[in-house]
């Protein structure tokens, strides 16, 4: 089997070892180096220094469209059996998904039809969800709207972020992909099944303004939203002070007990920062102010001092997080 590999971040390295377990990749396919970090250094994606790691050929295009590169011609000199996509970071035209023989798979961080877009690990915690998982779809011209070819559960734990679980959900697509390439090989892979319409949802890609905290919200959002962007963009509210308003990061949140207005500062003990909900109270274990370190409450908050009764972030809601 001749495959072709697309994918640009470190969630995509564990498929691309699976396919190349069980095939021959002609090619890897990732976004083009861009700067980043303070210093903006050109870095390349996680996946093309995996790709040479293993001496396989990487292809960067800037454009996946006929008229604006060549990338489709170079795709069909490959004579790929089958692209393996896994967070690519582009929707594929028509003309790609054409070339493959057997088609287009990708491997979405989430039960289809729930989470299509690019934020589907984030947004599943930000709703609450208690069970996510992977699927593999045979791709269309939509955008994560393919038929469904495997899926498979992994239940969400109480201390699990994004980070936590971008890492957990890296390993069981690995997995599925790998099932789904030897059932392919086998002569034993399902019929793709088509999309359920009336459960989807949208998962679209996240901005720094998802991470201020609703405290509007009922206490298990709450922690649902803090651990949905943690690691990025961050929690974060503000404070209200005689010199203007100090943003405060926040992390590792946990239901409290108490009551007050949203945003109202209750105390602070061993727990972390009490902090009232629009319904209930969330403890948040550590803290992190402007320039300085990520620390226990306790330690920021000995320098830092909130009095009882302070509101955070106004009470305000966040509009941001009101998405189907």
């Amino acid at each position: 089997m001749r495959a072709v590999f697309m994918g640009s971040p470190d969630f995509a390295v564990p498929s691309l070892e699976a396919l190349c377990a069980k095939g021959e990749v002609v090619a890897v396919v990732c976004q083009p180096d861009r700067p980043a970090g303070r210093g903006m250094e050109i870095v390349a994606p996680p996946i093309k220094r995996a790709a040479q790691e293993r001496g396989l050929r990487v292809l960067q295009p800037e454009s996946l469209r006929p008229e604006r590169s060549s990338f489709v011609q170079e795709l069909i000199e490959l004579a790929p059996d089958l692209v393996v996509v896994v967070a690519y970071g582009k929707i594929l035209p028509q003309p790609v998904l054409a070339v493959p023989r057997w088609g287009c798979w990708n491997v979405h961080a989430s039960l289809l039809p729930a989470y299509r877009g690019a934020a589907p690990i984030q947004w599943a915690l930000i709703r609450g969800e208690r069970v996510t998982g992977v699927t593999l779809m045979q791709m269309d011209a939509g955008m994560d709207t393919g038929p469904m070819i495997l899926q498979r559960e992994l239940p969400i734990a109480d201390e699990d972020t994004s980070g936590s679980l971008h890492q957990k959900l890296a390993r069981l697509g690995a997995e599925v992909l790998a099932e789904g390439l030897q059932r392919l090989l086998d002569g034993t892979l399902p019929p793709p099944q088509p999309q359920d319409e009336r459960r989807a949802s949208r998962a679209p890609l996240l901005i720094k303004e998802h991470g201020r905290v609703d405290f509007t919200r009922p206490a298990q959002a709450v922690c649902g939203q803090m651990r949905g962007v943690d690691p990025w963009p961050g929690a974060f509210t503000t404070v209200p002070t005689p010199g203007g308003e100090v943003v405060l990061k926040l992390y590792r949140p946990k239901i409290s007990s108490g009551s007050g207005r949203p945003g109202e500062v209750l105390g602070v003990d061993r727990d972390g920062l009490h902090v009232a909900c629009g319904q209930g109270v969330v403890s948040v274990a550590e803290l992190q102010l402007p320039g300085r370190r990520r620390l226990p409450a306790t330690a920021v908050l000995a320098g830092f001092p909130l009095e009882r009764g302070t509101i955070l972030g106004n009470g305000l809601p966040n509009k941001m997080l009101d998405i189907n």
